[in-house]
């Protein structure tokens, strides 16, 4: 049997003809660089997420990086993340001149450990980074605090959680700006490259629509030094559509997460400790990805790749431990909790589709590697 670890054909078999009509739009109007696609967008994403404003971006990766400018942060600042994410969320930091700090997670969410983050804050300190990680919210509460006290900024990367939330806050509402990607394998992916910046402050939101379109308000009139940021009207067709379906994949998440937790303890991989899986400690865990612990993890990876099982590491190098920040002195041991899930993770199929009989197969093949 063969099960991807995504299979973007059969969600798109579901919508083609409100994408087709929706892209034909485009089309028609020739207007395809920001527009009224892309208004209909914000507004749509804005509403989704409870928040006041979101300016639609390129990438996921440029709205961490429109956001920290629109912050003023440049050489000689520091910002704070995690140590465990997609390089984009330490990257953008570095692309300033800035310096990535890294704090190392919770083994229970992935997320940044929010009692590791205060004794990194130094006076270079500009902001903070904290990374919804496969769906579920970090620990909002204290960060905040702990923000609001020293005076930083807070800018989620919500990458991969749209839609997920904590007590009253959806992802991309409780920092001072929120991230969102709309890379085609996101939960709610666009036909490409895309992002959102949303924030509940008007004039950050109106520096980030600055910075999207070269530093101005009116064209050749160049207020700020930007870049160009802009949000295709493509892509924003594409995720409006989409964005009137997510609660109901995301229902189809859940309900694979919760099967595939409860099929690994019928095989009594979780009791005897073989297989750990994920533990939604906030309240509403979105699963775009469900990602369990175990180990002698590359031989199960490669035993499930010949079983025709689709599965990636997500990620096999901790942020300290990448080649491109080794001038920055961090060494193995030193983020620890990262480190382990770097060695220990495996993320398995959880997209909408999948059918009983395909999740079925893939904890039957998981069994059958530890009977080995």
């Amino acid at each position: 049997m063969n099960v991807p670890l995504l299979d973007l054909k059969a969600q798109y078999a579901t919508i083609r003809t409100e994408i087709e009509a929706a892209v034909a739009e485009v089309f028609e109007s020739q207007q395809f660089i920001l527009g009224p696609k892309v208004v209909e967008c914000e507004k749509a994403i804005a509403e989704y997420c409870r928040c006041k404003h979101a300016v639609g971006v390129s990438s996921g990766t440029d709205a961490l990086l429109v956001a920290l400018m629109a912050e003023g942060v440049g050489a000689g600042d520091e910002v704070i993340t995690t140590a465990y994410s997609f390089f984009a969320t330490a990257g953008s930091i570095a692309r300033l001149g800035a310096t990535p700090v890294f704090v190392d997670i919770d083994p229970a969410t992935f997320n940044i450990d929010p009692a590791l983050i205060e004794r990194k804050i130094t006076p270079r300190t500009r902001a903070i980074i904290p990374v919804h990680l496969y769906g579920q919210m970090a620990d909002m509460e204290p960060i905040m605090e702990i923000a609001q006290r020293r005076g930083l900024a807070v800018i989620e990367d919500a990458a991969q959680a749209l839609g997920a939330d904590a007590p009253g806050r959806r992802a991309g509402a409780r920092g001072h700006y929120g991230c969102c990607a709309g890379f085609p394998s996101k939960n709610l992916g666009a036909a490409g490259d895309a992002g959102m910046v949303t924030t509940n402050d008007e004039a950050r939101a109106e520096r980030v629509t600055m910075l999207r379109a070269h530093g101005g308000k009116h064209k050749y009139y160049n207020e700020l030094v930007g870049g160009n940021f802009r949000l295709d009207a493509l892509q924003a067709a594409v995720a409006t559509v989409k964005l009137r379906h997510l609660d109901r994949w995301t229902a189809a998440r859940q309900a694979n997460a919760a099967r595939h937790d409860r099929l690994f303890t019928e095989a009594g991989l979780a009791d005897k400790g073989l297989v750990t899986t994920p533990r939604a400690v906030r309240s509403r865990h979105i699963f775009n990805q469900y990602v369990i612990r175990v180990p002698r993890r590359d031989e199960l990876m490669a035993f499930l790749r010949e079983s025709g099982i689709g599965v990636e590491i997500y990620y096999p190098v901790p942020l300290p431990l990448q080649k491109c920040f080794a001038s920055l002195g961090y060494k193995a041991g030193g983020c620890p909790e990262s480190e382990r899930a770097a060695a220990e993770t495996l993320a398995l199929p959880v997209y909408p589709e999948v059918s009983d009989e395909q999740a079925r197969y893939v904890v039957e093949r998981v069994a059958a590697f530890f009977k080995r």
